[in-house]
């Protein structure tokens, strides 16, 4: 009787485990920068995203006043800010480990010389401030230079600006691009974007979004995910992709 009982949960334990390590589910969350101490969406943070081997490595987007893509998180650089200053305004400002601001050419270029292993670039474009034409100006001018740096098989786009998402996914319909913004799974099939990428709480309210999003053949993924627990629980509700401050800590739960 025992044996009868223990066998298909040994045989369930290998199962789980088998899933965890096939599939890597890891996106770092602006870069692994949280062990290594290197600055959020540094080139230091990419790098190291790509020597741990994530699925993923985000990012942000941000267009300034002369049309060059930057990366960075806030609206501002240090407190410049990024959409009413040139590139070589900004460049007078230096993060802790003495880099300027990336360009997201730099980006594209650190992608693309990857060998065997290819980390994906998630690649955020941020709402402008200064209204959403110049949001989609940002989406126009990031389309441009992937094709141009002919990173289209590593690159991936997240926005929180809907109506710009949908224009990215008309003018490039061969691009993955996931909505930040809340909408329903068939919502998102509907106007023909790729999955959900959603905060955690969101799932926690909309239970069925994960299995319904699998049904119409959308991928998941949800953020910022940095405990535990959390990482256990949305990788056994068979969610894609973990965004996390932590990747070290996610890619030894999935060894």
């Amino acid at each position: 009787m025992f044996i009868k009982n223990i066998v298909p949960l040994v045989l369930s334990l290998i199962m789980s485990y088998t899933v965890k390590a096939q599939n890597n589910p890891v996106i770092a969350h602006r870069g692994a920068w949280q062990e290594q101490i290197a600055p959020q969406n540094s080139r230091a943070a990419l790098k190291k995203a790509i020597e741990l081997k994530c699925y993923g490595s985000e990012f942000d987007v941000h267009l300034t006043k002369d049309n060059i893509l930057v990366v960075n998180h806030d609206k501002d650089f240090l407190g410049k800010d990024i959409a009413s200053s040139t590139y070589k305004e900004l460049l007078d400002l230096k993060m802790t480990n003495g880099e300027t601001i990336p360009k997201v050419e730099e980006f594209l270029k650190i992608g693309k010389k990857q060998n065997k292993h290819k980390t994906k670039l998630i690649y955020e474009i941020k709402t402008s401030p200064l209204g959403i034409e110049r949001t989609k100006e940002t989406v126009r001018k990031s389309v441009e230079m992937v094709k141009k740096m002919k990173v289209e098989d590593i690159t991936e786009f997240i926005l929180f600006d809907y109506e710009s998402a949908k224009e990215l996914a008309i003018i490039y319909p061969e691009a993955i691009v996931y909505s930040l913004t809340a909408v329903t799974p068939n919502k998102i099939k509907e106007d023909g974007l790729s999955g959900l990428d959603f905060h955690f709480s969101v799932y926690d309210k909309n239970p069925d979004y994960i299995q319904t999003a699998k049904s119409l053949g959308l991928k998941t993924n949800v953020w910022t995910v940095n405990k535990e627990a959390d990482m256990n629980r949305f990788l056994d509700k068979g969610i894609d992709f973990i965004t996390t401050d932590h990747p070290d800590q996610l890619l030894k739960l999935i060894e």
